[in-house]
This record gives C-alpha cells, sequence and structure tokens, in this order.
C-alpha cells in the first residue's frame, strides 16, 4: 500500500521522511534541536510543525521529549524514501548523473511526480533494491530490508567485509572518494590504526590490485561496512 500526503504537504513530506532518515541505521530517535539542524530550519518552526504532524496522527511527541513516527507517519516516510531512492538511481543509470548531484535534485522531483510514474520508474529500471549509495529501496508495499553493517570508523583490526553503504550527506565528501576510487561493493580490511589517535589504516581491494590508505573518522563513519556479500544494485555514480 502506498501512502502519499496531499501533494500541497510537501513540508510534511520532508519532515517524515527526516525523522526516518535519522533513526534508519541507527536505534537513536530524533529531538527537536536535530530536526532542525538536519532540515535548515529554526527550532521554533519545528516545534510549530512537530505539533501539527502530532495532531495529524504522524508522530508521537512530548515537550522536551525525542519525536517518534506512528505506524501511519512511517508509512507516509517509506513512500517518500522509496521515490526518493528510485529517482536517485533513475538520475544516475539513465540520465548520467554522478553520485554527488542526485540527491538535491532528487529532493526536488519526489514531490512533484504522480504514484503511477513512480511505480513505472521501478519497473523501468529493473526494480532496483538499492540506491547509487547503498541505501535500500523500500518496496511498494513499504517493506525494507536493512542489510546487517556497521560504520568502518567502529571495526576492529583485522575486520573483512565490503563496503555496502556510503553517506550521502556531504557531497564534497562523495568527490573525494571518487579521486580515491573508494565505491560501492570494495573489498576492505582494517590494517590497524596509526599510533596516538591517528587515521585508520584500511586496504581496499583484495590481490595485487589491493592498497592501503588512511582513513579520516569522518570518511571512516560515511562508510557502512559487511562481512556478506552483498545484493546486486545500482552502483553507478
Amino acid at each position: 500500500m502506498t501512502v502519499k500526503a496531499n501533494p500541497t504537504s510537501s513540508s510534511v513530506e520532508d519532515y517524515v521522511k527526516t525523522i526516518y532518515g535519522y533513526t534508519e541505521w541507527q536505534d537513536k530517535p530524533i529531538n527537536s534541536s536535530q530536526l532542525a539542524a538536519r532540515l535548515g530550519v529554526a527550532n521554533s518552526s519545528v516545534s510549530e510543525m512537530v505539533r501539527k504532524l502530532k495532531d495529524s496522527g504522524l508522530v508521537d511527541h512530548q515537550p522536551y521529549g525525542s519525536i517518534r513516527l506512528t505506524e501511519k507517519g512511517l508509512a507516509l516516510a517509506l513512500s517518500m524514501v522509496r521515490r526518493h531512492r528510485l529517482l536517485e538511481t533513475y538520475l544516475a543509470q539513465e540520465l548520467g548523473y554522478r553520485w554527488d548531484q542526485v540527491h538535491d535534485e532528487a529532493e526536488t522531483l519526489e514531490h512533484a511526480v504522480s504514484d503511477t510514474f513512480i511505480e513505472r520508474l521501478s519497473a523501468k529500471l529493473g526494480h532496483p533494491v538499492r540506491d547509487p549509495h547503498g541505501d535500500p529501496i523500500p518496496g511498494p508495499d513499504g517493506r525494507i530490508e536493512l542489510p546487517s553493517a556497521h560504520r568502518l570508523a567502529e571495526l576492529d583490526s583485522g575486520h573483512r567485509g565490503q563496503i555496502i553503504r556510503i553517506s550521502d550527506e556531504n557531497p564534497s565528501l562523495l568527490r573525494y572518494l571518487d579521486d580515491e576510487r573508494i565505491e560501492l561493493d570494495a573489498a576492505v580490511e582494517v590494517v590497524g590504526r596509526r599510533p596516538f589517535g591517528g587515521a585508520l589504516v584500511v586496504r581496499f581491494g583484495a590481490g595485487e590490485a589491493s592498497r592501503e590508505l588512511d582513513v579520516s573518522d569522518e570518511v571512516g563513519s560515511a562508510l557502512w561496512v559487511s562481512d556478506t556479500a552483498v545484493h546486486q544494485g545500482c552502483a553507478l555514480r
């Protein structure tokens, strides 16, 4: 079942999608200050909108407490996430956008297209299961499967796996990863850490093509690694 807000309620869609995005890869709920920072708006604006979301049955919230999506709010959020990630995939796969360019374009388009367009777009793309950054794409019924993964920065020496997700929060970081040829599905091994709190040393690739790089905490926190082989999907940039 696809749940969609009134087409004029793009701000509502943005709010529930942002609340979901904050908690997708962690259990910690979001609060008003964090929501305001993510959306780039004033705390007073968030407080007013959260009241509206609560009145509409989209969130649970107590004064000064965390903000949690209700079942209705989660359904709307996953519908918007599906739209956004399918559009990102289309922009990268069919229109040649780089992976650091697709987010802002998809943010605009996701409010304008119909449900019919989204389902036809999914069919044209072969029903992909992840977007260009490795984030899973919810199904039309709202189901989503998150792979087991950990931030590279949190892994111990000797850990081996594959990069299955790369955070898209910082376009400049994505361009840096492009320059360093670090991409989805790359094999990684944590070699160790430089002395006195230095950079994490990571081996990327396998065999003769492998190479070691010093990875900062910011980069290591943007790369998510799994122990198991990942599903196939869009890995274009």
